[in-house]
């Protein structure tokens, strides 16, 4: 994996998380926790969807590694959910 594919896999990974959060409706830090839910969503994600036998719906390659886009932020949706649940709020 070259400079420019782990690059482009945080890129994404990023994106990712951050749209799992906006779903969620609870945010939690900037880019680097972005980066972080994007690939515990993809783990979350993945896990789910292998428990239920479901389909990869759409999977980007980036040099030799697919990352699961969709599973990606519907495990960083949950995750941050589960994550909201237990964690006070700030006035």
């Amino acid at each position: 994996m070259s400079l420019l594919d782990l690059a482009v896999l945080l890129l994404v990974a990023g994106i990712c998380g951050a749209l799992g959060q906006a779903i969620s409706g609870y945010s939690r830090g900037g880019c680097l926790v972005s980066i972080a839910l994007g690939f515990i969503g993809a783990l979350v994600g993945m896990w789910l969807a292998r428990a239920f036998e479901l389909p990869e719906l759409f999977a980007i390659r980036v040099g030799t590694t697919r990352f699961p886009v969709i599973w990606s932020i519907i495990g960083a949706a949950l995750f941050v959910a589960v994550l909201s649940l237990f964690t006070r709020r700030r006035v």
